[in-house]
């Protein structure tokens, strides 16, 4: 079969990830165009394309005004700049790899999916904790009724201190005005995992969170605290400092995520002048950042069953952790390994799963690798039940993350349906 043919939107971090499955895979895939603002994001990919000037572009919408000139696009603009190219180019007849989350409120969500459906394409969204073998291994042993019924969920998500800080303090997703709330830019994964794994719909939801720690009135009172890591005396006894998270790994020769983020100049007068001048080298306590650093959110699905969830800061960068109860068994999972334990045999099961390629595309434990090969598949046999969730289930999905969000602001029960 002919590769599927696609473009990029946006080729920042995650559009370059994205691209890379064509460079591993040239037979089943190939980048044909890009439209990203940045000359040297830009460039970066040209080279390792070779995509033809004809479709090199700074804005989508040069791509949108010509015909089509491609099977597919990937969009992986910033969380408020996803609507827009989405609806655009679904009209164009485009099949969409859209990262997540769709957009930052229900109503861009909604228009996505009308447009999508509208124009008959394929839609495939970021999720890619749904495509890791640890997930695929985990609801295998679940659908085969290992545990009975499921009755609840414990879920965790350990945002980790430095992640945190480089995301959400000092970073792109830090204020909401210009991304979107933490839970959605975050945790939309998580929600839409647990709906996944609980096999019904979320009826109501209830949350508490608040931004606790990075404030101004957090901030170290010992003399010499500076609004600049470079600059500042308390530093050394800093977790969250930018000498430490950036300049500490790349000292260990690690130049990619999250010290590629800084700038393209991954030297160490490269990084130290992006620190100098730049968003990641401010105070974590003298940020602009707006967005929780700690959140709970309490589910009830049809069925009686119930779910909680938790994201926090105050972590370790680690995997995801949860524990799942059912009426015949016990799991506990930490994305490596899963851990089964049988009512009626007491016995204890320790189940390996299979690790995920070490590559690039083999990002977020094999969910990279595991989203573009079924949006790939789907695409070169424009078949949409390749993919693991359609629409309908990834707005479902991004109407409780609303709701959640809802019911912390207004300290209430939000109910998804009527």
């Amino acid at each position: 079969m002919k590769p599927v043919t696609y473009i990029i939107i946006g080729a920042g971090s995650r559009g370059t990830g994205y691209a890379s499955y064509a460079l591993r895979y040239p037979d089943q895939a190939e980048v044909v165009g890009v439209a990203e603002p940045r000359d040297p994001a830009r460039l970066r990919l040209v080279t390792e394309h070779d995509i033809p000037p004809h479709n090199i572009y700074t804005d989508w919408r040069e791509v949108a005004e010509r015909e089509r000139f491609a099977d597919a696009v990937v969009i992986t603009t910033q969380d408020a700049m996803h609507a827009e190219p989405a609806i655009a180019l679904a009209q164009k007849g485009y099949h969409i790899l859209l990262e997540k989350p769709m957009a930052p409120n229900a109503a861009d969500c909604q228009r996505i999916v009308e447009a999508v459906k509208a124009s008959g394409v394929i839609l495939g969204v970021g999720h890619v904790m749904l495509y890791t073998p640890y997930t695929q291994t985990l609801k295998k042993i679940i659908d085969d009724g290992a545990i009975g019924e499921i009755v609840s969920i414990q879920h965790l998500e350990p945002v980790g201190y430095w992640h945190q800080a480089h995301s959400f303090v000092r970073g792109n997703w830090r204020n909401e005005q210009e991304s979107s709330f933490m839970l959605l830019a975050k945790s939309c994964h998580d929600l839409d995992w647990l709906r996944y794994i609980m096999g019904e719909r979320c009826l109501s939801v209830s949350s508490f969170g608040a931004l606790k720690h990075f404030r101004k009135e957090e901030k170290p009172k010992e003399a010499g605290a500076a609004l600049r890591c470079l600059e500042c005396d308390y530093e050394p006894k800093c977790p969250y400092s930018a000498k430490k998270i950036y300049l500490g790994r790349l000292a260990q020769g690690r130049t990619g995520w999250p010290v590629g983020i800084l700038t393209f100049d991954v030297t160490v007068e490269g990084v130290t002048e992006a620190l100098r001048t730049g968003p990641y080298g401010r105070c974590v306590y003298e940020c602009d950042n707006d967005v929780v650093d700690h959140q709970v959110v309490n589910m009830l699905f049809e069925g009686r069953k119930t779910a909680s969830f938790t994201m926090t800061a105050f972590t370790e960068a680690a995997p995801r952790r949860t524990s799942i109860f059912g009426t015949r068994g016990e799991i506990y999972g930490d994305g490596y390994k899963i851990y089964l334990t049988d009512f009626l045999t007491d016995q204890k099961k320790e189940i390996d799963v299979p690790a995920p390629d070490a590559s690039i595309v083999g990002g977020h434990g094999g969910g990279d690798y595991g989203l573009m090969s079924a949006f790939i598949t789907a695409v070169s046999k424009n078949d949409p039940s390749m993919l693991l969730s359609g629409p309908d289930e990834t707005l479902e999905s991004h109407l409780m993350v609303f709701a959640a969000e809802q019911a912390r602001r207004e300290n209430r029960v939000v109910h998804l349906y009527s």
